[in-house]
C-alpha cells in the first residue's frame, strides 16, 4: 500500500469479520473514533453484534451475505482469522481488506507458519509436517518424547491437540486429533512464553506495545502480566521479531506473536494472530492507546497512537462461572472488570477480564 493512501474519515464504515469479543472491543474502540461498525458472523447476537450498528447474521460461504456485507462497507478486517479463503477473495473485490489475505493465509496454517519464521531466520520448536500416522510414527522417533501433535488448522485454545509421552500410542494420538493434516511440535525447555503485539499501518509505520508474559492453566491464558520480568536486551530482540515478521507479511493491522523464552536465553515464535490478542487485553488500562484503538488506527489508516505503558498492569481471564462473580469483583476498587455480553457461562468459555494497574516498576514477581 502507498503511503498516500488517505485515511478512512470519520463516519466511514469498518466491516468485521467475526463476531468474538475481540470484535466487540474493536467496535466500541471504532465508535470513539467516530466510525461505524458491521459485523459479519454465523452466530446470532454474538458480542460484536451488540455493539454494531449493523450485523449480517449468515454462514461465512453465503455468497448473498457476503456480497450484502462487503458493499456497504469501507474497509474488511478480522476478528477471527478461520474463514474460509473464497471468503476473504470475494470480500476483497468488494472492499479493501486489512490486513491482506496472504497474512491469514499463513496464520491459518501451522505448516506455512512455521516455515514463514524459518525462512526469516526466526527460531521455532524443533517440528515435522505429519499428513499420516506413517508420518507421526516417524516424526516422533525423530523429535523424541515428550512432543506435541497440533491439528494444522482451526485449533486454538488447547484444542485440537495431543501430548505425546514415552508410553502413548500413536494410533490412539492421530485418532484424538481426527486423523486430519498436523504438525508434531518438539520439547521445549523454557522458562515462560511470551508475547508482543506489532501494529503497522498503510506506508509501513510500526509501534510495538511492551513484551508481556503469559500463563496458561490447562492450554488456555490465565494470566498475563505487563511486562515480562526479561533483561531488557531480550524484550529488543522479541520487537525486532514481530517488526520483522509484520513487515515481511505486508501487514497491516495487529500481529500478535507468541513466543518461549528459553532456559538457556534464546526465543522461540510459538504462534501468531493477524488480530487483536488475548494477551493484549491489558492495554486497555495500562496504556494510553489500547491495543483495539490501534488496531482500528491502522485498519483505517490513521496515524498510529504512542504505545507507552504508564502502569504495570496484571490481566487475568474471566472463564466460565468466573464471571458470575461480577458483582465480587467490583466491589475491590482496584479491578478494572470487562464482560462480553457472553450468555451462557460454559466451563473454559472466555467470558471477561480484569486488569488490575499498579505504579510503573512495581509489577508482582510471582
Amino acid at each position: 500500500m502507498s503511503a498516500a493512501t488517505p485515511p478512512l474519515p470519520p463516519g466511514s464504515v469498518i466491516g468485521i469479520v467475526g463476531g468474538g469479543q475481540l470484535g466487540r472491543m474493536t467496535a466500541v474502540a471504532a465508535a470513539e473514533l467516530g466510525y461505524r461498525v458491521h459485523v459479519f458472523t454465523p452466530e446470532r447476537n454474538s458480542p460484536t453484534e451488540q455493539v454494531a450498528e449493523r450485523a449480517v447474521v449468515a454462514d461465512y460461504e453465503d455468497q448473498a451475505a457476503i456480497r450484502d456485507f462487503g458493499e456497504k462497507v469501507d474497509v474488511v478486517t478480522f476478528e477471527f482469522e478461520n474463514v474460509p479463503a473464497e471468503t476473504v477473495r470475494r470480500l476483497a473485490e468488494l472492499a479493501p481488506v486489512r490486513p491482506n489475505w496472504e497474512c491469514l493465509a499463513i496464520c491459518q496454517d501451522r505448516v506455512r507458519e512455521k516455515t514463514f519464521c524459518n525462512d526469516l531466520g526466526i527460531g521455532t520448536a524443533p517440528w515435522r509436517e505429519v499428513n499420516s500416522l506413517d508420518d507421526l510414527t516417524r516424526a516422533i522417533a525423530d523429535l523424541g518424547a515428550p512432543s506435541i501433535l497440533k491439528t494444522n488448522r482451526l485449533g486454538y485454545d488447547g484444542k485440537g491437540q495431543a501430548r505425546i509421552q514415552a508410553d502413548t500410542d500413536p494410533a490412539l494420538a492421530w485418532h484424538e486429533v481426527g486423523g486430519q493434516p498436523c504438525v508434531l511440535e518438539g520439547f521445549v525447555d523454557f522458562t515462560m512464553e511470551v508475547s508482543v503485539i506489532t501494529a503497522r499501518r498503510p506506508g509501513g509505520a510500526m509501534a510495538a506495545f511492551d513484551v508481556v508474559e503469559n500463563r496458561h492453566k490447562n492450554g488456555i491464558l490465565d494470566v498475563t502480566i505487563a511486562p515480562a520480568n526479561i533483561p531488557e536486551a531480550l524484550a529488543d530482540e522479541a520487537r525486532a521479531i514481530g517488526r520483522k515478521m509484520t513487515e515481511a507479511m505486508d501487514l497491516v493491522g495487529l500481529l500478535a506473536v507468541e513466543m518461549f523464552v528459553t532456559r538457556d536465553g534464546r526465543l522461540l515464535v510459538n504462534e501468531m494472530a493477524p488480530r487483536p490478542h488475548n494477551s493484549g487485553h491489558w492495554t486497555q488500562d495500562g496504556c494510553k492507546t489500547s491495543q483495539f484503538e490501534q488496531f482500528v488506527r491502522a485498519v483505517a489508516g490513521l496515524p498510529l497512537g504512542t504505545v507507552q505503558r504508564h502502569s504495570d498492569t496484571v490481566m487475568r481471564n474471566l472463564l466460565g462461572d468466573d464471571a458470575l462473580l461480577w458483582e465480587q469483583h467490583l466491589s475491590d476498587p482496584e479491578n478494572k472488570l470487562h464482560l462480553y455480553g457472553k450468555a451462557e457461562p460454559r466451563p473454559g468459555r472466555k467470558m471477561g477480564h480484569i486488569n488490575r494497574l499498579y505504579p510503573l516498576g512495581s509489577r508482582p514477581k510471582g
